[in-house]
């Protein structure tokens, strides 16, 4: 099972890539292709098989592959042409039994196939990413193409993939020749949920908002509306709701409820609204999976999440992010387990094996309690809590329908006595993040030793797509395991070696963690800077992992870094969050 992350050429493709239906929808708008936004943009997650993973990780479910923005085909998004699909059929049908057989389709009768299909647009995004090798600078830009929909408030859903790194945002409503500037309101991570908005009257003139619906049970039916690859039309698929469970948001990297569905979702479907048989809007399009054993298998954001994403923008005028309780728990199914933690047995929980130490129960909650109920409702030994008719899902889910700063009721069980505790609830502090929300990698160069702190995409860019598997043990390690001791350290590390006389010797350190500096603890980059800045000591000492040391001459080093600088063209010598913001 692979993650998709890499990126992608364009593709032009000839035939259909799907073995589901693809419904036609006629037009009166021309196929033509857009000269300003050419098939320049590589893909992350979409499009393309997918290799066998190597040496995968026992007991961790297979993530989807996220798909969608990053692919602007030259032709656009993709309709099978040669597809009888049996709406299309019926409605061919019903027509000409009405007018005769050599009377003409109409074209508004095929739009009445999909409610609101006027309401959803076509996301065109470019994209500026940042250069994690050459922190002072960015990478080249590139287009993309994706989906979005209209909702109420004059606003616009669409995943937050399909603008990570935006520079510009524009949108196009079906039948349209124009392209309206857009505006980013929020980008919730996380959920993989972007809101935007336009600021022209025009836009939203004749277009009815979309209307959700509740959370579709299994097997009903659902129809998945977008632009995707291959064509300039819209496109609609169909499928049924085959699973509902807590899945892997590959590009939130975190875990919410997702609908597993078996409508196609190809590159460009991202964003695009999900109905069901009433046209109510139950998902977003936003994620597949590719394997050699599995087919047509996407992903929806369900209701519940989006819900909380706008309902979170709207009460706190941002996006907060999804709380989390801040435990890491063992499940309690071994009887003799049981026994030992003290548990009666009509008592049914789970262990607390770690908490966070920057999450605000680590002042009341204690290893080795055991979990009974979250909010009232209690938690079986293996983790799960009732959900709906016949169903179990993971109690995490409790937990992710709260807000940041709200409070849940937690009963443990700890020395076989019942405890409550009443518990705020925050959002999760990694020791590297999964994501850097937009702002430009930070980074400090002394003698030609580049500084920085390390985060998942920068793991990503320093070794590929299989990070996992190719990055160094030590970070991998921290990445997994390790826990911040608080909400502002950070994993500093020597990123590369910018060649000088200077530093001979030293050229090969890449990528190696920075423990301490003359004598005294690297809490984080900031710090760092500022000890080094500060030094009036003879000597720079810095302690590395595996016990390795850089020694340099402190005046000697501050004057060649200006000629180190001046040689690489970098403009200077720390980036401008360690000059100005305090809050690292």
């Amino acid at each position: 099972m692979k993650r998709k992350r890499g990126h992608h050429k364009p593709q032009n493709p000839s035939t259909a890539t799907s073995p589901n239906d693809i419904v036609p929808i006629p037009t009166t708008e021309p196929g033509t292709t857009d000269p300003n936004n050419p098939s320049s943009s590589p893909t992350r997650g979409r499009g393309g098989g997918a290799r066998p993973r190597k040496n995968p990780r026992p007991n961790i479910a297979a993530s989807p592959e996220r798909r969608g923005s990053r692919h602007a085909d030259q032709n656009g998004d993709f309709t099978h042409s040669t597809t009888t699909n049996t709406a299309a059929t019926a409605i061919a049908a019903t027509t000409s039994d009405a007018v005769g057989v050599s009377e003409p389709v109409k074209w508004e009768t095929v739009v009445k196939v999909v409610p609101s299909m006027d309401a959803v647009v076509k996301v065109f995004c470019v994209h500026t990413e940042p250069n994690f090798s050459l922190m002072w600078q960015r990478k080249r830009q590139y287009s993309s193409s994706s989906s979005g929909f209209i909702i109420g408030g004059r606003r616009v859903l669409t995943n937050a993939h399909s603008v990570e790194h935006h520079t510009q945002v524009k949108l196009k409503k079906r039948g349209s020749d124009t392209k309206y500037l857009a505006t980013v309101l929020a980008i919730g991570t996380e959920c993989d949920i972007a809101l935007l908005t336009v600021s022209d009257d025009e836009f939203w003139e004749g277009v009815s908002p979309v209307e959700f619906g509740d959370l579709p049970a299994l097997q009903d039916a659902v129809t998945v509306v977008g632009y995707p690859i291959g064509g300039d039309t819209i496109s609609v698929t169909s499928g049924v709701v085959s699973r509902i469970e807590i899945l892997s948001y590959v590009h939130g990297s975190t875990e919410l409820l997702g609908l597993q569905i078996d409508a196609a979702i190809n590159s460009g479907n991202s964003g695009g609204p999900a109905f069901n048989d009433k046209g109510k809007c139950v998902g977003i399009a936003f994620q597949s999976l590719k394997h050699e054993d599995v087919e047509n298998i996407g992903y929806v954001i369900p209701t519940p999440v989006i819900e909380h994403f706008i309902k979170d923008y709207e009460k706190n005028g941002a996006y907060t992010g999804f709380p989390i309780l801040g435990v890491e728990w063992q499940k309690m199914e071994n009887p003799d387990l049981r026994i030992a933690m003290g548990m009666e047995s009509d008592q049914k929980g789970v262990r607390i094996r770690r908490i966070e130490p920057t999450a605000p129960e680590s002042q009341v909650l204690k290893p080795s309690d055991v979990i009974l109920s979250f909010d009232g409702i209690n938690i079986a030994n293996d983790g799960t809590v009732p959900f709906r008719q016949g169903e179990r899902i993971g109690f995490s889910y409790l937990v992710s329908q709260k807000y940041t700063g709200d409070y849940a009721l937690v009963k443990v069980l700890r020395d076989s006595k019942v405890l409550e505790f009443n518990i705020k609830l925050a959002t999760h502090k990694r020791l590297i993040p999964a994501h850097i929300r937009g702002r430009p990698p930070s980074y400090y160069i002394i003698a030609g030793f580049v500084f920085t702190s390390v985060s998942v995409p920068y793991l990503r860019s320093e070794y590929g797509k299989d990070y996992e598997f190719d990055a160094p043990v030590k970070l991998l390690d921290k990445h997994l395991h390790a826990m911040a001791e608080s909400v502002d350290e950070q994993l500093v590390v020597i990123s590369q070696v910018l060649v000088a006389d200077i530093n001979i010797g030293y050229e090969d350190i890449v990528n190696t963690q920075v423990h301490a500096f003359n004598g005294k603890p690297v809490k984080n980059l900031k710090s760092l800077a500022s000890m080094v800045e500060s030094c009036e000591e003879e000597y720079l000492k810095f302690e590395l992992e595996y016990q390795q040391i850089v020694v340099l001459q402190t005046k000697t080093a501050k004057a060649a870094t200006l000629d180190i600088l001046a040689t690489h063209c970098i403009p200077s010598a720390m980036s401008d969050d360690l000059k100005i913001d305090s809050r690292l």
